[in-house]
Parts: structure tokens; sequence; C-alpha cells
């Protein structure tokens, strides 16, 4: 019988029950007692959901009260030794001071997992880095669920994709050296979980799907004979890209099973296929386990019925990857169009959906026939429907040309201009857009929505809140305002509320990072601007002062990146339509008198694909994408891009191409290092590092923000730096926001006057 599973679980919750569990732990209202039980009733209720869909097996090990690497961290007792904690005994306080920071510690460096908006917390791997074991969490979760009856397939995060995620630091020539004090670790555990019954074990190595270097490659074979010597059956799980060309090495492996992405890349199943070793298990990820479509499953049966020939019951089938990137149960959404609704599946009902593929497959087709018609009734339905296309955003951006995303002048000739606007200060401060968020702005914006307040009330509530940000940023003598976005949810649904072709939830969460979700909106159709979306309180914002106010806007390819995207056409070209709706916007900004215009673009490297082969195609037409979106302006319009937690090195070219004159970056947590490549590149456009944390609570002194900017003037002229924080200010409170920004602006103020004394002396001395 074919067997069915899912690689992990959203662990938030429906309704969001983790995020708010632990933000109020860490606020100090519950305790540590509190929180965890929260966590073990989320643990009980998902197995409950996989055991009732149908699923073989229920997947313990992908529960994290933060991040799943910073979980494997935590059991192999490897967390970072500059927290000096105690492996064995680490509490929940020490398990989120390693994620957020302390008044005492510097948070843990935190990136994007792969090309998801998922954020993983990053190894620090030194030359002493311990593997002696750490906490028995892991091993707790696996109790519970074999007490509650069911059988369990634990997850892990395998060994070469730990090491080759984390980064080498103090000494450390190569990560790899680590592999032979990492080694006994996982074999430790392997025969816990052995001993404790279990039968498999997924092992993720997600890195298989990268262009590894021949050493990482060579590692494998001797790595998995050590480890499955003495452990249950290992599922060694890849996704996101195709394993093709890793075949071979794939058939050497001494494991009992192989999961691949058959929605990323269904074209690589024939040649896995060929000689695939007999006894050996294939896991088909047939689901989409990172958008929420409805799955065509007469398609997708069709297309695994050559594995199933082939492989009989040694074919699984599962989703594409875990379930973390899609919310997680379509039925909580009562208010959806029903037509769209139709065409959705979320977490939940992607496992009904795995389940129905095995009982088809397995012959019982006449089970679940209703559920085969009600799906291809909803595929047809979508393709035909109404709403999927517009003739005129299609006639538009068929007449779209080059010199449409081509700013007038160059940045050299523009800049002189743009300087004598705004006569900024040397080392201008601004901050990336959103200020905190309190209690009462959501609030007011929810019974706006509800229809409970009236629209002059509401309109009253956001002008206040704004003016209270202007002032706070005039009080600390900021030079570039920003209006703080109160009337904002979110940096991306906010604009899909106001453009054609977007769908939304009312639950459809996904985490981000930590307690951070998200509510992605959906594109179905083609995207369209019926009206301004942001000019009037942009407006507003700049009545109240004569400093420079930017005009705050979402990139396209972070609309694009941050949304789940329709299928049914080239996300270029889904892009592409964002842009000639965002050109319009930042038309009629400038048209307002607004002189500078934000287009954040923090998913731009998000985008990229893991296979390099990909990288250029991808890169052009996202450039392509910003400057459309942005060239349409005079010279003195000074466009500015924000961009974080990526690594930026490899693709400096294509950021220099997308010209924006400002560009601001997360570099806090790595020290300055994301800074590196772009003075060795000579990056030539204005650039605004950022200079303290947002995402962790702790305020940086003074004497660490000049630090952090005598370190980025090693490597960007003094003319061309600027001042900043490393993301928005939305999810802090405002006493550490005053109290950070207040630092920031003494920073800045003192490496004027150090500048300006070493100036005039120079000019005494000649």
């Amino acid at each position: 019988m074919t067997k069915a599973h899912i690689l992990g679980f959203p662990r938030i919750g429906a309704q969001r029950e983790l995020k708010f569990a632990q933000e109020a732990y860490w606020r100090g209202d519950v305790s540590a007692g509190t929180l965890q039980e929260t966590g073990k009733e989320l643990r009980a209720c998902h197995w409950q959901q996989q055991a009732a869909a149908g699923l073989d097996m229920v997947t313990v090990g992908d529960f994290a009260w933060y991040d799943q690497v910073l979980n494997t961290l935590a059991l192999l007792g490897a967390l970072p030794e500059r927290f000096g904690f105690d492996a064995k005994h680490l509490s929940l306080n020490d398990y989120f001071t390693a994620a957020r920071g302390s008044t005492q510690h510097v948070a843990m460096e935190m990136t994007k997992w792969f090309d998801t908006n998922y954020h993983y917390l990053v190894p620090e791997w030194t030359n002493t880095t311990r593997f002696d074991g750490g906490i028995d969490w892991l091993f707790d979760e696996l109790s519970e669920a074999q007490s509650a009856g069911y059988i369990a397939k634990v997850v892990l995060l395998g060994p070469l994709s730990l090491l080759y995620l984390g980064k080498a630091k103090q000494g450390l020539q190569h990560k790899l050296e680590l592999l032979e004090k990492l080694l006994p670790a996982y074999q430790a555990v392997l025969q816990r979980l052995q001993a404790a019954g279990v039968a498999w074990v997924q092992i993720d190595e997600p890195i298989l799907a990268l262009d590894l270097e021949q050493e990482w490659l060579e590692a494998f074979v001797p790595v998995y004979t050590r480890l499955a010597s003495q452990a249950p059956d290992i599922l060694l799980a890849t996704y996101f890209e195709s394993v093709q060309e890793r075949a071979a090495l794939l058939h050497a492996l001494p494991v009992a099973g192989v999961h691949i992405d058959l929605v990323r890349a269904p074209q690589q199943l024939p040649a896995l296929l060929k000689d695939w070793p007999i006894n050996r298990v294939l896991s088909a990820g047939l689901i989409d386990g990172r958008n929420i479509w409805r799955a065509d499953l007469s398609s997708l049966l069709e297309s695994v019925q050559v594995a199933h020939v082939s492989l009989g019951d040694r074919l699984w089938v599962s989703a594409s990857c875990s379930l973390l990137h899609v919310p997680v149960d379509l039925a909580s959404e009562c208010l959806m169009d029903a037509e769209i609704k139709d065409w959705l599946a979320f977490a939940v009902q992607k496992m009904a959906e795995i389940n129905a593929l095995k009982k088809a497959l397995d012959g019982d087709r006449q089970a679940i026939a209703s559920q085969f018609d009600a799906a291809d009734k909803a595929i047809r339905d979508r393709r035909l429907s109404s709403r999927i296309h517009n003739p005129l955003v299609q006639k538009r951006l068929a007449q779209t040309t080059a010199a449409d995303a081509q700013r007038s002048h160059v940045f050299s000739q523009r800049i002189v201009q743009q300087q004598q606007r705004f006569q900024l200060p040397l080392f201008p401060t601004t901050s990336i857009g959103s200020f905190p968020q309190t209690m009462a702005i959501r609030q007011a914006r929810a019974a706006y929505k509800r229809g409970e307040l009236p629209h002059l009330e509401y309109l009253e509530a956001m002008r206040s809140e704004i003016r209270h940000v202007v002032d706070q940023q005039l009080a600390l003598d900021i030079d570039v305002l920003v209006h703080g976005e109160p009337e904002r949810n979110d940096m991306v649904e906010y604009f899909g509320e106001q453009l054609w072709g977007y769908g939304f939830t009312e639950y459809g969460w996904v985490q981000s990072y930590g307690s951070r979700c998200v509510k992605p909106p959906f594109i179905y159709g083609d995207v369209y601007r019926p009206e301004e979306m942001t000019v009037s309180w942009s407006c507003y914002a700049q009545s109240l002062t004569d400093r420079p106010m930017k005009g705050m806007l979402t990139g396209p390819v972070t609309m694009l990146q941050w949304s789940f995207v329709r299928d049914d056409q080239p996300r270029a070209t889904t892009a592409l339509q964002i842009s000639l709706a965002l050109r319009d916007e930042v038309g009629d900004l400038e048209k307002a008198g607004i002189g500078m215009i934000q287009i954040d673009e923090p998913a731009f490297r998000e985008g990229l694909p893991l296979k390099r082969s990909q990288w250029a195609e991808y890169l052009d037409w996202a450039v392509h994408a910003f400057k459309l979106s942005s060239a349409g302006v005079q010279d003195q319009t000074q466009i500015h891009t924000h961009m974080c937690y990526s690594e930026f090195n490899d693709i400096l070219p294509w950021i220099a191409a997308m010209d924006a004159d400002v560009i601001t970056i997360e570099t806090s947590r790595s020290d300055m290092k994301l800074l590196d490549g772009f003075g060795d590149f000579a990056y030539p456009n204005q650039i605004g590092p950022g200079v303290y944390d947002i995402h962790s609570p702790r305020i940086p002194r003074v004497s660490e923000m000049q630090k952090l900017l005598q370190k980025a003037r090693s490597v960007i002229p003094d003319r061309r730096l600027w001042v900043n924080p490393d993301c928005g200010l939305k999810t802090r409170d405002w006493p550490e926001t005053i109290a950070a920004l207040k630092h920031m602006v003494e920073a800045a103020k003192l490496l004027r006057a150090s500048v300006a004394e070493d100036e005039h002396s120079e000019c005494c001395q000649s």
C-alpha cells in the first residue's frame, strides 16, 4: 500500500496561538509552564489533524519555539559559545535570548531559508564549537506522540545542511572541519530514536538542491554510511529544486528512502526512477507546499502512474516540502468569496489531497471520486473565470519598451540636483518606514474595517498618529522623515487590498520568524491600480514639516514574492503588471510634491533561483520590474529602496543596475560584514547600512553604532553614507524606538563633528 505523509506542519496554530503565547511570555505575563502547555496543545492538535487526514504517520520534530535550526543547535548542544549557556540545562529564556538578544547579548544573525520568506537563525561555527548534546525537547515531544498512540516519523535537519547553512567564525578555515565532531552527536540522537521504537527518521538535506562544491558532495556517502549503521530507516528529504543531477549520488546513499520535490521540478522524476535501487522508497512531493492553489488531482495522478507501476508500495506521496509555508486551514475562511475559495487549499486541505492521491494509487478511486470530481471542476472553473484576465492590463504591458525602464540621466548627474534640492548634512539620518503599531492603532483599523468606526473618525485617528510620528522624529532631529504607516496592516497586504487581481484571507497566517506572522494576499488575476493608494497620507505628513518626507511603497518583486502567486502565467509577467501599477503611484506621488520615494525590495534576493544557471534570467526581469516602477520620475526626485537579511555580494551588478539613488540594507547582526561586497564592487550610488537590529528589544549604545559607522566608512565614501536602522520599526514599542533612534542620531552627529574636525585640521596643515 502507498504511504502518505508530510514533511512538516505549520507550528503557529490556526489562530496564531503560539505567537500570542510567546509574546505573553516575553512580556512576563505568563510563565514558562503556560507557554509549554500551549505548545503541547498545539502539537496534539496537529498530530490529530494529520491522523484524521488519513496520513500513515505523524511528523514529530517540526515544532519549534522560534526556529527549527535553533532547535537543532539546542538538541546538539551547539548554541554559540558567546552566550555561555549550559547546553544540557538550556532554559526557554536562554533559547529566546539566542534568538532575540538581550541587554548583554547580541542576537544570532538571521537570514532567509533558501528562497522562501521564512527566516532561520544562522549557526555560528568556531574551532571550539562543541556538540556534546543538549536539551531533550525532541524526545519529550516524541513521547507525547507515542503516548497518544500515533506512529511517529521524526524529522531532523541533516548534518551537512546544518554545517553549510552556518557561518565560520574566529579562525575556522572550513565548516567541514567540524564534521568529525558533529557526527557522533547525530549518531547519539539516532540511536536514542531507534531505542525509542521510531521506525523512520526524515533527515532534511535541502542543500542537495544547490550548486554544491565537490567537497560537500563527496561528504554525503561517508556521512550517511556512518549514520545509517545504527539508526531507524532514514528518509533523506530534498526540496525546493531538482536534484536530478545528483541521481548517481542519491542512488549510492545507504538510506531507506529519498524525498524529491515534484512541484518545483517535475521533470526530475524519470531520471531518478532510472536504476532506482531495489527496496528504496521514493517519496514524491506532489502537492505544492509553498502555494495555496487547489491541486489538479487528475493530472498529478497521471504524472506519477509510471512511478507507481515501477515502485509499487515503495512509492510514498507527500507535499513538495514542509507545509510550514502555507496557512493552516481554509475552513476558517468564512467571509471569502465562494468562487475563489473553491480554488484554494491550505495545510489541512493539502493533507486531504495527499490522502486522495494515496487512495487513488491503491485502486480505491471510487472512495474519493467526489473529491477528484470537485478538484476537476475547480480547476476548470478557475481557468475559465472572467476574473482572471484584464485585456487593458495585457495591452499596456505589451506596449512597454526598454526606454520606460531608464532614468533620464545617470546617478552622477541626478545626485547634483538632489543635493541642491534637499540640502542634507553629511551622514543623513532616516528610518526605513514603519513606526510602532500600538494596540490603539490596530484596534482603530480593525473597527474601521468592521464598519464600527466612521470614516472621518478613522481618518483623524490615523492623522493623529502621523502627527505623533512626525513630532517624535523632529524632536529627535532626524533628517529625512517618514509618516510611520499607521494605516497599513502589512507592507504587501495593504497595497494588495487596493489593487485588482489580489485576494485576501482572514486567517491565512504563516510564520516569517519567531512570533512574526504574515498574512500574504494571493494573486489570482491580472493586476491593476484603480486609484491612488498612498498619496493622501504622504501629502498630509509632508504638510507637517519642511524636512523631506519619504513616500513609502512596496516594490514589485516583493509584492510578488510575499504573495501567493498565480500559477497560470510566468511570474515575470505578474511582476511587470505590478510594476505598472506602482509606476502610476510613483508618478502621482511626484506630482503631489513628494521628493523622495522609497520602493522597498527586501525580497529581491529571496526570489533568486537556487541554481546559478537560472540566475541571469530571474535577475534580468527582476531588475527590469523595479526600474519600470521607478524610472518615470525627474532627476531631482530621489528613489530609495530597502533590502534586508540577504547576502548580496554575488548579485551586486544587478543591484547596481536597479539604479536606486539610495539603498538601505540590513548589516548590524553581521557586524557590517554584509557591506564588504559593496566596497569591493565599488557600488556607485548612496548606501544606508543599518546600524542597529530592530528585531531585538536590545537598545545598542552610541559607541556601538559609532563603531559600525566607522566600519562602514572604510567601505563607503562619506558623501554617499546614510545612517538608519536595519528595518522598519513596526514590531518595536515606543520607548525602545525613541531610545535607539536617539542613540542613532547622536552617533551620526558625533561622526559629522569628527569629520569636520579632521577636515579643519587638514585645512590648517595645508
